[in-house]
């Protein structure tokens, strides 16, 4: 009985992990093939190969990014910008996926560096990513503050808190170290390799 419940223990252990990994991976791939793959199926019908799908949308986007980068199609794709940037609740919507696109891709990435932020009143610490630094903007006594997005352990959602620039320490770790410490409750350090 004690060897069948290490085994299981060590099967859980090594095999759960790499199997919702593959799981994650086989979703995502359905879900990028399916954007321009449902379109294709029809069209190809029986000749349809699983990643033509994912295949096309990669190409497309490619050629989209270089044709913006042109003087006609790139004034059209600014137009567009700016008309969805002026409708209303639609520009809500735009601004939080481009901003949030711009974020992890763009040349101002977000989440590039990590804070350590003490708890008001408390010895308390947690980490955090600073998202903006000019709060200025936005209102005037924000001057001296940064945006600082504190990640919820075991999930995606998190908290942003508007914290004084004297009141968090920036830490030279690595911004992925930080988001697996907190995701996985401290229990990833960066000794663990």
């Amino acid at each position: 009985m004690k060897w069948f419940f290490k085994s299981f223990i060590n099967g859980v252990l090594t095999i759960v992990p790499i199997a919702l990994v593959a799981y994650v991976v086989y979703k995502m791939f359905l879900f990028f093939d399916g954007l321009l793959g449902n379109i294709l199926k029809p069209y190809l019908d029986e000749n349809y190969i699983p990643g033509i799908g994912l295949f096309t949308t990669i190409i497309l986007l490619t050629i989209l990014g270089w044709l913006s980068t042109k003087f006609f199609t790139g004034t059209i794709i600014r137009i567009v910008d700016i008309l969805l940037q002026k409708i209303p609740f639609i520009k809500t919507i735009y601004s939080v996926i481009k901003d949030t696109i711009h974020s992890f891709l763009g040349e101002k990435k977000s989440f590039s560096k990590v804070a350590l932020v003490t708890m008001p009143g408390t010895s308390m610490k947690c980490l955090g990513f600073i998202t903006t630094e000019n709060l200025e903007e936005l209102h005037d006594e924000l001057k001296d503050h940064v945006a600082v997005y504190i990640p919820q352990t075991f999930q995606v959602a998190g908290v942003t808190f508007l914290i004084p620039k004297t009141d968090i320490e920036i830490l030279d770790i690595k911004s992925e170290e930080a988001m697996k410490f907190i995701l996985s409750g401290g229990m990833t350090t960066k000794s663990d390799k």
